[in-house]
């Protein structure tokens, strides 16, 4: 399974994380720094431990560089997209013209990726990060769905497949998976991705090309997915996509776009459409009434990518990851009850103070909030001091968790 490394509070250079004797937490074993010091986050008196992001399973890593959720290709994948890749490379210009592509706000009337180089280029550049956004907020909709588990999925404009992957890692013994795209040369390299997976349901996937544009008939599937395609489209064309995946989702319908105003005002779009036909917004929303980020703001997150050496010679960057902002919006369909929304949800990185978070909130009845959580309130303080950008509030009760910290002087 992919780690989902929980982030900490941004400190100057790496810690080292202590040598913690089995069954101890590492917060007890941590040498407190000098409150105030270069290596104490935000002044407070010891490192973090974490815990799992968005409730979701898996190892974790120490990190006390981040602000942002790391989310890891599955060493499968990251292997696949070597082998497959490492020989032919694609050019820069291949690159900078994908580059344009994606961030132009022109819509178009055939496929992006429109040959094999085009296919590569989006493979090696984005396909990473796409994978970390999907499986970032099916980690989101898999902790408001406890219990539910899609037995057939369906990935609309899927190019080489990253939602195929990332919902294989949220349900492990998932779903199988039906990629539609429009462009060929990126079914096929999704093909050849997905035979050298792991998982059976990723090798097993089926890879169809049709056309996005219009209102397809789609086949019924359990989970729809609606990834990163949106902007592709014509206002019009936009519509009648989100409308063919409602009719063809019989459970829950997920939605990821860049986290850009564009790409806001598209997931916007399609859930208030959504929403207007009855359907339930499970999250990153409390509720399934207006938004009430207005303005020149935008409800986005981030998940954090670490780079392939393949990654990093293509990007010609030198740092070791990247940071992929996205927003998305996962709704279940009229007449089920797979889940219910969070109460509330963190819009802003929580802002430590002493004895005291300062805490950036969406909730269900009060819209945007700011809710001051000190250390009088116990427990609470406790996890809002884990708490993070992105996070369901307040987190689920766990009678076996053991708190991480201990209280400060």
């Amino acid at each position: 399974m992919t780690e989902l490394t929980r982030p900490s509070r941004p400190v100057s250079g790496q810690i080292r994380a202590p040598h913690v004797p089995p069954g101890r937490s590492p917060a007890r074993h941590a040498p407190p720094p000098r409150r105030g010091s270069a290596t104490s986050p935000r002044g407070t008196s010891r490192p973090r431990a974490p815990r799992a992001p968005f409730g979701a399973p898996g190892p974790l890593k120490w990190d006390l560089v981040s602000l942002v959720p790391t989310v890891r290709l599955p060493d499968d994948l990251a292997a696949a997209l070597t082998r497959s890749l490492a020989a032919t490379a694609p050019a820069g210009a291949q690159v900078d013209r994908l580059i344009e592509q994606y961030r132009g706000a022109t819509p178009t009337a055939s496929p992006v990726l429109r040959d094999a180089a085009a296919a590569a280029a989006y493979a090696a550049y984005r396909m990473p990060a796409t994978y970390a956004a999907v499986r970032s907020a099916l980690a989101a909709l898999r902790a408001r769905t406890p219990g539910w588990t899609p037995a057939a999925h369906l990935d609309l404009g899927g190019g080489t497949g990253a939602a195929v992957w990332a919902v294989a890692d949220t349900w492990p013994d998932g779903p199988a998976s039906t990629v539609l795209d429009w462009s060929a040369a990126a079914l096929a390299l999704g093909g050849t991705l997905a035979a050298q997976a792991a998982a059976p349901a990723v090798r097993a996937a089926a890879w169809t090309r049709a056309p996005l544009g219009g209102a397809p008939e789609l086949p019924a599937a359990d989970l729809v997915t609606v990834s990163y395609v949106l902007g592709e489209l014509t206002p019009a064309d936009r519509d009648a996509l989100v409308d063919a995946a409602a009719a063809a989702a019989t459970g829950t319908l997920l939605v990821v776009e860049p986290g850009t105003p564009e790409g806001y005002g598209r997931t916007l779009a399609a859930r208030d459409r959504l929403a207007a036909a009855g359907w339930t917004v499970l999250a990153p929303c409390p509720h399934s009434g207006a938004c009430p980020v207005t303005g020149t703001d935008w409800c986005h997150f981030a998940a954090r990518v670490p780079r392939t050496a393949l990654h990093r010679q293509l990007k010609g960057g030198t740092l070791g990851y990247e940071d992929e902002k996205f927003s998305y919006a996962a709704l279940a369909c009229p007449g089920t009850e797979p889940g219910t929304p969070a109460p509330a949800r963190v819009v802003r990185h929580p802002q430590l103070r002493k004895g005291q978070v300062l805490m950036e909130l969406c909730t269900r009845d009060d819209g945007l909030r700011r809710d001051t959580v000190a250390k009088r309130h116990g427990a609470l303080y406790r996890q809002a001091r884990d708490a993070d950008w992105g996070d369901a509030w307040p987190p689920q009760p766990d009678p076996d968790h053991e708190p991480d910290h201990e209280p400060e002087d």
